[in-house]
């Protein structure tokens, strides 16, 4: 290694001023700044230099780059030396190696000439003890970067990167994909005139300004081709009479996959991005997805454009390739599932949509609900159908109600059919609309929900994992959103129920044994492997659902009603954290295990093998399975269970 023998103590006061812009040394008083610059060294490196060896070079001083550049890799046996950081003027590193006690963990090198100023361990020590506070915030910028690495190291070591992946979704903020000035046109202007500007500058949209500039609205092809054209409406009419308003927007510092996600949910191509000074331009899924095959977004148009159910049947299978590409981008969990849920959502829907077409109008509003992993968001590729059908219900009379049963009945089997057809395993417990229990009228289902949070029985508390989790799907969606308002409005009043849900998340205890080992099957097909979505992942989906319902949230997903309990103060700042980094954590490892699964020709479970973990993988997983008792220990004293 290239570090010099000779020592030079750098300047005291030029040292105070570099480390008052240094996170989370900026913290400390000056005091404390003066009493570090006295110990610190200079140090120079030349470019191309090893600083620090992996697993070779031992960590006696924290090094600060004052001037000049390092990268950071891991050195793999098999892929050879892997990028992890490159780090600039005010950053350090050798921080983990330093509180360890061990060798480096990293190979760095000088990128270019460099100087460190340098802290020698015992010093760093002596603060981190006398001054927690600085150390608290210092593990906590610590923790983030380890647990980065572990996700890095599943993607990296699970699956190996193809050619043609990458779609640079979760790095890559929007207003680097807006190349060009904001195009837009007056309301007054003739849709004439808007076609001409679109056909002159190249582009699918314009956005809509009023007269005092301000935007109103957007005109895109589409509209040229579906309003004017497809119903001749004149030329010569103004814009305003054909655009959207108003106009949906996005953070330009918002990543591409959260616009991708938004222009699928909201079945939209073209979205404004809205900056500090208001609207700044436009983003297309064409600027995202350009060139991308195997994409959400080329899927998503294969499925609204399936005019036979039948052309539905064999989509579900390209979802696997669409999220290998997002876990390999980087993408988390939350994330992954996100976009499962969408594609499956918009499959579902174009099934539901066209059997409407088919067998001809209902006689009733109805509302296709979905149910469980479904109605939370959180699918992953093992996920039987868990769906049901509510409807409006009927005037007083046999025949209105007898019409109603016939047609759901019909309806309520050929949807199961279907979907089936396209890959949606049957549910075992039969909490499907072709079950005739779960495809009734609003008031019906209006007094299932009343009966079970009034008299909790083992039965109640297994539907309420289930049932409270719905979502609207296709149809009248209002039907829907008057039941979640009658949750919501009464569940925070009945005690006795969210007691008993609180005592049933409590049932499932950490699957750590008292030496912190993994407690895995014993015997049968799983033998020597942990159940991680049983034992690991359903006390946080637990928990998360009777402290919405305590508290009346609207919020279906996990980790949307963990994230709004505790921003809210609902929960205990501490517990929020741990909560949502562990749950998500075991997410991740679930989708990488499910798709290896898949990728080697068998079908996903959620049964991992610890042995195949490695040793950090393994602790984080610990640490992770830890948090478990501290929510059991935060429900018992809220809702004072009784064991």
């Amino acid at each position: 290694m290239s570090q010099s023998t000779e020592i030079h103590f750098a300047d005291p006061i030029a040292v105070v001023h570099f480390l008052k812009k240094v996170v989370p040394f900026n913290e400390l008083e000056s005091a404390t700044l003066r009493k570090l610059a006295g110990k610190m060294t200079l140090d120079f490196f030349p470019r191309g230099s090893k600083i620090l060896e992996q697993d070779v070079s031992h960590l006696n001083h924290l090094y600060f780059i004052q001037r000049g550049g390092v990268r950071i890799e891991t050195n793999d046996p098999t892929n050879g030396p892997i990028l992890k950081d490159v780090r600039e003027e005010t950053h350090y590193f050798g921080t983990l190696s330093i509180i360890s006690g061990g060798k480096s963990v990293f190979d760095v090198t000088a990128i270019e000439d460099t100087f460190c100023y340098m802290l020698d361990r015992g010093t760093f020590m002596e603060l981190i003890r006398e001054r927690p506070d600085f150390a608290a915030h210092l593990w906590e910028r610590l923790s983030k970067e380890v647990v980065g690495e572990v996700y890095e190291q599943i993607r990296s070591q699970k699956l190996q990167p193809r050619p043609e992946e990458g779609l640079r979704l979760f790095n890559f903020p929007i207003k680097e994909v807006i190349k060009r000035p904001m195009e837009t046109i007056s309301a007054d202007a003739s849709i004439q005139q808007a076609a001409a500007g679109m056909s002159e500058s190249k582009i699918g949209s314009l956005l809509v300004t009023d007269a005092n500039g301000d935007v109103v609205g957007i005109i895109t092809d589409n509209d040229l081709r579906n309003k004017v054209v497809a119903k001749g409406v004149d030329p010569i009419a103004s814009v305003d009479n054909i655009m959207s308003s108003p106009v949906k927007t996005i953070s330009e510092e918002a990543i591409c996959f959260d616009a991708l996600v938004e222009m699928m949910h909201s079945q939209t191509h073209h979205l404004a991005v809205k900056g500090e000074k208001g609207i700044t331009g436009v983003i297309s899924a064409h600027d995202i997805m350009v060139d991308q095959g195997d994409s959400p977004i080329s899927l998503y148009r294969e499925i609204v454009a399936q005019k036979i159910i039948a052309g539905l049947y064999p989509l579900s299978l390209k979802t696997p390739l669409i999220v290998r590409a997002l876990i390999l981008e980087g993408a988390k969990a939350n994330d992954v599932t996100r976009m499962i849920s969408i594609l499956n959502d918009h499959i579902v829907s174009r099934v539901i949509s066209l059997l409407d077409q088919e067998v001809g109008p209902a006689p009733y509003p109805f509302c296709w609900l979905t149910m469980g992993s479904e109605g939370r968001q959180e699918q992953t590729f093992k996920t039987d159908q868990d769906n049901a059908l509510i409807y409006e219900t009927p005037p007083e009379g046999w025949d209105y109600v007898k019409d109603a049963k016939l047609f759901f009945r019909r309806f309520g089997n050929l949807a199961i059919k279907h979907l089936e057809a396209c890959g949606y395993p049957l549910c075992k417990g039969e909490i499907m609309a072709s079950n005739p229990k779960w495809r009734k009228p609003y008031v019906v289902w209006r007094n299932y929900f009343d009966n079970w949070m009034n008299a909790p029985e083992p039965q109640a508390v297994l539907h309420a994992t289930i049932f409270f989790d719905f979502r609207s799907g296709y149809g009248e969606r209002e039907l829907a959103e008057r039941l979640r308002d009658y949750v919501v409005r009464h569940a925070p009043t009945r005690s006795i129920f969210l007691m008993h849900l609180a005592r049933d998340c409590m049932s499932t205890k950490s699957p750590l044994s008292f030496f912190k080992n993994f407690l895995v099957e014993k015997d049968g097909k799983y033998k020597n492997r942990l159940d991680l979505k049983t034992r690991g992942l359903v006390p946080f989906v637990d928990f998360a659902r009777v402290m919405a319902l305590r508290h009346g949230l609207r919020e279906t997903n996990t980790l949307a009603r963990i994230q709004t309990l505790g921003k809210n103060g609902l929960i205990p700042e501490g517990i929020y954290a741990d909560i949502r980094e562990a749950y998500e954590f075991q997410m991740q490892i679930r989708l990488v295990h499910q798709l290896q699964l898949i990728e080697n020709g068998q079908q996903p479970d959620n049964y991992i093998d610890p042995a195949e973990l490695s040793d950090r993988e393994k602790q984080t997983l610990k640490e992770a399975f830890e948090v478990i008792n501290a929510l059991q220990g935060y429900l018992k004293s809220e809702f004072r269970v009784l064991e």
